[in-house]
């Protein structure tokens, strides 16, 4: 499938995104490996858990941490090594989310590898209930890597008046990222999926965490005035919601080997995507039917094959829950769901620029931003 959004992007003078990753990453791994060492000091039988910790940071685009830097930047302030490292704790909010998702969406794959949950296995072997305990285990290391992303970031070298304009936000980044994903689980397997329901799904899991949250927290740590933090804002949350409604499309239409996640999770887990609702909304009675039928069939099938009674799969297996997906995506190409999905993601790229041209940010802001917005939303995996 195609993936493309018609707007203009200019490369910004002296933006390296490689450059920037290369310092994130070394602020993480260096965090994490000083983490999983004092957690295995405690006792040496926690290694598995110290190994998913730094797995779950392993990767990544960090296009949280270059949100957070570039409000920084956008506020007026220079380059600075204290905010990398403040900036790099989004990411440790993010590996938090994503270990519990994967949990809460018995996703069997990501980053191309087995996630915590299913990686755990191993370590409980013996265990009477082994998917249970892993599944457990996973949880509090998801856990431990939101406490790891609050102490980096009052840890960071910023100065204690800087983190104080910032902390408040915090509280509020944890609700609304626990709301969305409450609001999913809420509202999974609905007889009638909703557009509505499922954008704000969109906007509270995913959006607002990913680029809003992160913008505002670098522009108050900078000292942004009122007009700043509404440009953010006003910036941030389209352009989230773009980002996410990317990976509503890349995860049932986009290439398995560059992504990195089973491409029938969705239709198995029977998820309010925007994607679904889109067809839904579109569909005469005859493909609702049809819907009805193949995601009742995927939601039957588990790619959990544990040996727990509460995690035994009862379905057909992953070559049916294949071809229930597949039989999924010809129904929605057919309704031009995903021309609907990315006509959206377009108009919220160009409200996103539409609200940074307003701000008349400092030049490398500007660019980097621009370029930002273009990363986020066109993008395969």
């Amino acid at each position: 499938m195609t993936v493309a959004v018609a707007v203009t992007v200019t490369v910004p003078e002296g933006w390296e995104p490689g450059a920037f990753k290369a310092r994130v990453d070394q602020v993480l791994h260096r965090f994490a490996a000083e983490e999983a060492g004092q957690l295995t000091a405690i006792d040496s039988s926690l290694g598995p858990v110290a190994d998913a910790v730094e797995t779950a940071v392993a990767d990544g685009k960090r296009l949280r941490a270059a949100f957070c830097y570039w409000g920084w930047r956008a506020a007026g302030q220079p380059d600075s090594d204290a905010l990398v490292r403040a900036a790099a704790s989004m990411e440790l909010v993010h590996a938090a989310a994503v270990v519990h998702d994967d949990l809460i969406d018995d996703s069997p794959l990501r980053h191309g590898r087995p996630t915590a949950h299913l990686a755990l296995r191993e370590a409980v072997r013996d265990h009477p209930q082994p998917a249970s305990a892993a599944r457990s285990l996973a949880m509090l290391a998801g856990d431990l890597l939101m406490s790891m992303a609050g102490q980096l970031f009052v840890t960071s070298g910023l100065p204690a008046a800087y983190l104080g304009r910032a902390r408040p936000l915090w509280a509020a980044l944890a609700r609304e990222l626990i709301a969305g994903e409450c609001l999913e689980i809420l509202h999974t397997g609905s007889a009638a999926p909703d557009t509505t329901i499922s954008l704000k799904v969109v906007r509270y899991k995913t959006a607002k965490y990913t680029v809003e949250q992160p913008l505002l927290i670098g522009a108050l740590l900078g000292g942004a005035g009122e007009r700043l933090r509404a440009g953010c804002s006003a910036y941030g949350l389209p352009l989230g919601e773009a980002f996410q409604l990317r990976d509503d499309l890349l995860g049932l239409f986009g290439d398995p080997a560059l992504t990195g996640k089973d491409g029938s999770d969705d239709v198995r887990g029977h998820r309010p995507t925007a994607l679904l609702a889109e067809a839904w909304r579109l569909a005469g009675e005859e493909d609702r039917e049809r819907l009805r039928t193949l995601l009742a069939a995927g939601a039957g099938t588990d790619k959990d094959t544990g040996t727990d009674t509460a995690d035994t799969g009862t379905g057909t297996g992953t070559a049916d829950a294949d071809a229930d997906a597949d039989a999924v995506r010809d129904v929605m190409r057919r309704l031009k769901a995903p021309d609907r999905i990315e006509a959206m993601i377009t108009a919220r790229v160009e409200e996103a620029l539409h609200a940074l041209d307003e701000l008349d940010l400092p030049g490398p802001a500007a660019a980097a931003l621009n370029r930002l917005a273009h990363s986020a939303a066109v993008r395969r995996s």
